[in-house]
C-alpha cells in the first residue's frame, strides 16, 4: 500500500513557530508531527507500507532527505512531490500523481490519531471519522441503514450526522481516484475556490464505489498554539510508560515530574520540569519552573515560570511568569 501525505501548507495558524519550520516538521513530544503520524500509523496498521509520498513546498534538500529517512524507518520508500500553489486538497494529492496507483491511504500531516487501522483490504474505501458534540464546524458523514456512506456534508447548519471527517482516507483503487481528481482539474470544478478531495470521492461513490466509516478513537489537532500544547500533553500521556530521562542529561538540584520528553544533552539547574513538558535537544533551563509546555532545540530558559507555553528553536527567554509563544531565533529578556 502507498501512503500519501500532503504537507505543503504554510501553517499560518501556528505562527510564529512555522515562520521558518514547516508545520508538519515542528516537533511534538520529541518528534516532528509528520514522523509521529507515520510511526503511529505504521504501529497500528496490520499491513506493509511500500511507499510514502510526501507532497511538500520548497522545504530544502535537508528536509527532503530527513523525510525519506522517516519513510525508511518504517520499511517504506520515500518519494518527494511538490505543490507550488495552495489550490486545495484534491490538487495537493494529484501532485503525487505517479503514486496514485493501487491501494492508497491519504493522511493530512497537521494532526495525530489513535484509530483502528486493521481493516479488510478488500473494502473499496474507508473514511475515518469521530463523533463530535458540535458537527457544524466539520465535514461529516451520513450513513445508510447498512453502514455505507451516502453523503459528505460540509459544515451542516442542521443536524445530519455527528461523524466528523478526520482527514484519513483509504481507497482500494488509487487509479480511479486519480482519474476523478484529474476530471476536477481539467474541468476547473472547485468548491469554495479550491479543488476538494470530497468532490472526487463523491464522484467515485456515484460510480459505485462503496465507502464505509473507520473509527477514530482519538483525534489531536495541532493547528494552533493552544491545540498544539494540548496535543503534546496527550501524546506524552500515550507515551508515559516509555519515557526516560536520557543518560547524557545534566540535572543539578532539579526535579522532573513525568510525563515529560527530555531531549539529548539537556542541562537543568535549580528547576522543576513537568508535568507534560517537552524539552528539545541541547536545551538549558536555569532557576525555572516549566509546566505543560514545549521548548525547542538549542533554547535557553532562565528565571522563568512557564505554563501552557511554546518556544521554538534557538530561542532565549529570561523573564518572569508568562504564557509564552516565541518563534525560532527569538530572544526575550527583562
Amino acid at each position: 500500500m502507498k501512503l500519501i501525505i500532503p504537507m505543503a501548507g504554510r501553517g499560518s495558524r501556528l505562527r510564529p513557530h512555522t515562520l521558518i519550520t514547516p508545520k508538519p516538521l515542528v516537533p511534538i513530544a520529541g518528534k516532528p508531527i509528520v514522523q509521529k503520524l507515520i510511526e503511529d500509523f505504521a504501529n497500528d496498521y496490520d499491513g506493509q507500507i511500500d511507499e510514502i509520498a510526501f507532497v511538500i513546498g520548497d522545504f530544502g534538500a535537508e528536509v527532503e532527505e530527513a523525510l525519506k529517512e522517516v519513510a525508511k524507518g518504517v520499511g517504506a520508500v520515500g518519494k518527494i512531490y511538490y505543490q507550488d500553489q495552495p489550490l486545495g486538497t484534491a490538487h495537493a494529492i494529484y501532485c503525487a500523481e505517479p503514486s496514485l496507483t493501487g491501494p492508497v491511504m491519504i493522511a493530512f500531516a497537521d494532526m495525530l490519531f489513535r484509530a483502528d487501522f486493521s481493516f479488510d483490504k478488500n473494502v473499496e474505501g474507508i473514511i475515518w471519522a469521530q463523533k463530535v458534540p458540535d458537527p457544524s464546524a466539520y465535514g461529516v458523514l451520513k450513513l445508510d441503514d447498512q453502514g455505507f456512506i451516502t453523503d459528505f456534508v460540509e459544515k451542516p447548519t442542521e443536524f445530519v450526522s455527528d461523524l466528523a471527517i478526520a482527514g484519513i482516507y483509504y481507497v482500494k483503487d488509487g487509479d480511479a481516484l486519480r482519474n476523478e481528481i484529474k476530471y476536477l482539474l481539467d474541468n476547473d470544478i472547485k468548491d469554495k475556490g479550491e479543488y476538494q478531495l470530497t468532490n472526487a470521492l463523491e464522484n467515485l461513490k456515484a460510480k459505485g464505489t462503496k465507502f464505509i466509516p473507520g473509527e477514530v478513537k482519538e483525534w489531536l489537532d495541532c493547528g494552533n498554539k493552544p491545540a498544539f500544547i494540548a496535543a503534546n500533553k496527550r501524546a506524552l500521556e500515550w507515551m508515559q510508560d516509555d519515557l526516560k530521562v536520557p543518560a547524557d542529561a545534566k540535572l543539578q538540584n532539579s526535579l522532573i515530574i513525568q510525563p515529560c520528553q527530555i531531549g539529548s544533552h539537556v542541562k537543568i539547574q535549580n528547576s522543576v520540569i513537568g508535568p507534560f513538558v517537552t524539552l528539545g535537544d541541547n536545551v538549558t533551563v536555569v532557576n525555572s519552573v516549566i509546566k505543560n509546555s514545549v521548548i525547542g532545540n538549542q533554547t535557553s530558559v532562565r528565571e522563568a515560570l512557564l505554563k501552557d507555553s511554546m518556544i521554538s528553536t534557538h530561542a532565549s527567554y529570561n523573564g518572569e511568569f508568562k504564557n509564552v509563544s516565541l518563534g525560532d531565533y527569538t530572544k526575550y529578556e527583562e
